[in-house]
């Protein structure tokens, strides 16, 4: 089979498209035949060593495809069943191996674009959203990276509930996309500080909830846009991991800090499937939409992660077999 593997950690062009031997299916496991492949930021940590692995391996942790052979017994599926997932390393490729109770039935309501483009990041938003703070209407929350995958994404899912929303985006393309989404503040970071202009947004009282995949350059300012007894999640790290922070300096507002992290949400198969479901449901209702910016073939990997590391990007890109 196709695949792209890193035998270095290091940039894009360690993302090599080799021939592989195809998997076969254990006990509890199927053998999927991968359609379209979702790419994530996680990706770009594990080609660059920051969230290590051992070498070689296939990237990916993202993928929809059709169940081809099954091993010893399995339930959950059978052979020609369509399903995604989103916990299993190896998606950069024609085939993988994954535990049956890690795979999401996908309906046929959704293509094979939206089966690959809504598991990792459809989920985190539905964590985020329904499970970290409580989203009532006229809730106050700052989103930073509204446009992008995982941000138009919350940016819907807030404004269903909702939600005042203050997005935090680079350009004027981002914010008409963050715009139309349902964000009703647009801060254009690169020309205005996000902590003034949230100040004014909320007559100087700072949001309820922070919601922030970006780090290092908004963590430290979060406390100051954050109000008294407010939340802030950080679920990511675009921009490097964020700074180290004293305990105490939390009690001078009383601030509730977690750390988001999907795995942690989906380690039973009930959990999986709840949230994925409640996710599948809002697509289908159509109150929430999946923009998927680019579709390319497996073999443009190197391309993908360099438009992605570079922020060239908005919503979703999606690898393809087809």
């Amino acid at each position: 089979m196709k695949a792209i593997q890193i035998s270095h950690c290091g940039g894009p062009n360690e993302l090599k498209l080799v021939e592989l031997p195809i998997p076969t299916p254990k006990t509890n496991q199927a053998l999927i035949r991968l359609k379209t492949i979702g790419i994530n930021f996680i990706d770009i940590y594990m080609r660059t060593g920051r969230y290590p692995h051992a070498l070689p391996f296939v990237p990916g942790l993202e993928a929809y495809g059709i169940v081809e052979a099954i091993g010893d017994e399995v339930t959950e599926v059978k052979v020609g069943d369509r399903v995604a997932y989103t916990s299993k390393i190896g998606s950069y490729a024609e085939y993988n191996v994954v535990d049956s109770n890690q795979l999401i039935p996908i309906p046929s309501s959704l293509s094979d674009e939206q089966a690959a483009a809504f598991p990792l990041q459809g989920i985190t938003a539905q964590y985020l959203v329904n499970e970290i703070y409580s989203i009532k209407p006229g809730t106050t929350v700052l989103v930073h990276a509204a446009a992008g995958g995982v941000g138009l994404l919350l940016v819907q899912w807030l404004k269903h509930l909702g939600a005042m929303i203050i997005g935090t985006v680079s350009t004027e393309e981002k914010a008409k996309l963050a715009k139309k989404a349902g964000v009703d503040h647009i801060i254009l970071y690169t020309q205005q500080d996000f902590v003034a202009e949230t100040q004014k947004l909320t007559d100087g009282k700072g949001v309820d909830y922070i919601i922030d995949g970006v780090g290092k350059t908004t963590f430290t300012k979060d406390l100051d846009a954050v109000r008294k007894r407010g939340t802030i999640c950080i679920y990511g790290a675009a921009s490097g991991a964020a700074e180290p922070l004293a305990p105490n300096s939390l009690q001078t507002k009383s601030i509730t800090l977690c750390g988001g992290s999907l795995f942690n949400y989906i380690e039973s198969r009930e959990a999986l499937l709840s949230r994925a479901n409640t996710v599948i449901k809002g697509i289908e209702e159509k109150w929430l939409h999946l923009k998927i910016d680019h579709v390319y073939p497996l073999a443009e990997a190197a391309k993908v992660h360099e438009m992605l590391e570079n922020r060239q990007t908005t919503g979703k890109i999606i690898l393809t077999n087809v």
